[in-house]
């Protein structure tokens, strides 16, 4: 399965050119058929970026009334009416308090679309499952130790009846992250994955995000749930998800990873504080919702966005760290660090000031090395990768070399939405999902919800 993976990657062009044929000559053959279940998050938007195929351009969308629903519509509209490669969706909308209770009455599709407020999210899951409903669902699937037990529970309901359930787990397309995992399969430049402890994990993964951010074009307008911990969930269980997946997907790709395979070591969480200003500034509100008064402190929001976990997989001691700050810098954005250590030499993604705020991806041997040696192995290397990803180049540094990536590769966060969806129809044809992406799930809610229960204590 990672051949299609990597070729997806490879080829995001040929996904997004499926939306130059007419969907509406494939709507009686579709395979799929979107219902949104309220959408208060941009992801689910996202989803319907590009058109597919294998996808009922008629999607329906169950939610209450509000701005959420009515910003959800405004990006497809966006996507509906841009210049370059405009999408064909028709919504049919259902606005009321028994959103829920319509959608599962009615049932005009077969996949729910879920991406918003997680306090409800994992019973959503559960009872689409229970109604003979696939699952398309943004992360996290679970935000705390009860969930995690019900989404135990939507696996078994949806195993027992042929169902999918899976998470838009974007992060494993960015390209210097797929590279990052190829670099270290070659023992002549990597060596093996190096010895590792709590101290001195064999692989970091530290992602930095921001509250006030561009999505589409346009600045992005959050719910004030979104800083609720009790709906949005806590920074622990909420990207670190991403990271965490990452991690199982580098140093285990497609193993049967089990939650048993698994221990958190250490878990621990802060906040992020605003003022009223920049609350406004994200949120539209002049002041605080009286859900979020017992998080105020001297006029502040205390939210509990950040978060880090120190946990092993099998034998192999790893971190994930997630934090939230509310504005990028001048010229920045979202960031991630990555280090992923061998005996040879260490593979790192940088993305801050120093790259221009772009992702780059490094390999730096250990100690003293022989430059005219690694040139003649990372040449090599290189080519040989170059089989799958032609265009990469190799540029001498300081402490070793920097992968010099073609700009096509690099599609975007937001292009991402479509290779996912891509991955996720491809397991509809094929009519399951591999038994490792259920186990890499479930092992990966564990760690999460289980590290966010450690770090109450």
């Amino acid at each position: 399965m990672i051949r299609k993976v990597l070729f997806i990657a490879l080829f995001p062009v040929m996904m997004i050119g499926c939306q130059d044929q007419d969907a509406k000559d494939n709507e009686e053959d579709a395979l799929v058929t979107l219902m949104t279940l309220d959408p208060g998050h941009f992801h689910a938007g996202l989803v319907q970026k590009n058109m597919y195929p294998e996808v009922d351009p008629v999607a329906y969308v169950y939610a209450p009334e509000g701005d959420e629903v009515d910003q959800h519509l405004a990006m497809i509209d966006q996507f509906n009416s841009r210049s370059e490669a405009p999408t064909s969706w028709v919504e049919e909308v259902y606005r009321g308090d028994d959103f829920a209770e319509k959608m599962f009455s009615e049932k005009p599709g077969n996949v729910m679309v879920v991406a918003g407020n997680n306090q409800k999210k994992t019973d959503y899951i559960l009872r689409a499952v229970e109604n003979d409903i696939h699952v398309y669902s943004d992360k996290p699937m679970a935000i705390n130790g009860a969930n995690f037990e019900k989404l135990k529970e939507a696996f078994r309901v949806a195993d027992e009846k042929g169902l999918l359930v899976y998470d838009i787990m974007t992060e494993r397309f960015e390209i210097t992250t797929i590279l990052q995992r190829e670099l270290s399969n070659f023992e002549e430049i990597f060596g093996k994955v190096a010895d590792s402890s709590p101290e001195d994990p064999a692989i970091t993964k530290e992602s930095v995000h921001h509250f006030s951010k561009m999505v589409s074009g346009s600045p992005l307008r959050r719910p004030a749930w979104f800083f609720d911990v009790e709906q949005q969930g806590t920074g622990i269980v909420d990207v670190s998800t991403h990271l965490v997946d990452l991690i199982m997907w580098s140093l285990f790709p497609e193993e049967n990873l089990q939650p048993t395979d698994s221990k958190i070591t250490r878990a621990r969480q802060w906040v992020t504080k605003l003022n009223q200003e920049q609350f406004e500034k994200v949120t539209g509100l002049a002041s605080f919702p009286s859900y979020l008064e017992n998080n105020i402190v001297d006029d502040e929001l205390h939210v509990f966005a950040n978060g880090e976990i120190d946990f092993q997989l099998r034998d192999i001691h790893a971190k994930a760290s997630v934090i939230w700050d509310f504005e990028a810098p001048e010229g920045g954005g979202d960031t991630h660090y990555s280090i992923f250590r061998g005996t040879k030499s260490n593979l790192v993604i940088r993305q801050d000031e120093s790259t221009q705020f772009e992702p780059e991806l490094y390999v730096e041997p250990l100690g003293t090395f022989d430059r005219e040696e690694w040139d003649e192995a990372m040449e090599q290397v290189i080519a040989e990768i170059n089989n799958k990803f032609p265009g990469l180049e190799i540029e001498e540094t300081i402490d070793g070399y920097r992968i010099d990536i073609p700009d096509h590769y690099k599609v975007g966060h937001e292009a991402h939405f479509a290779q996912v969806t891509e991955q996720f129809l491809e397991y509809m044809k094929e009519g399951n999902i591999p038994e490792w992406e259920k186990n890499y799930m479930l092992t990966k809610y564990h760690i999460t919800t289980g590290a966010y229960e450690m770090s109450k204590e």
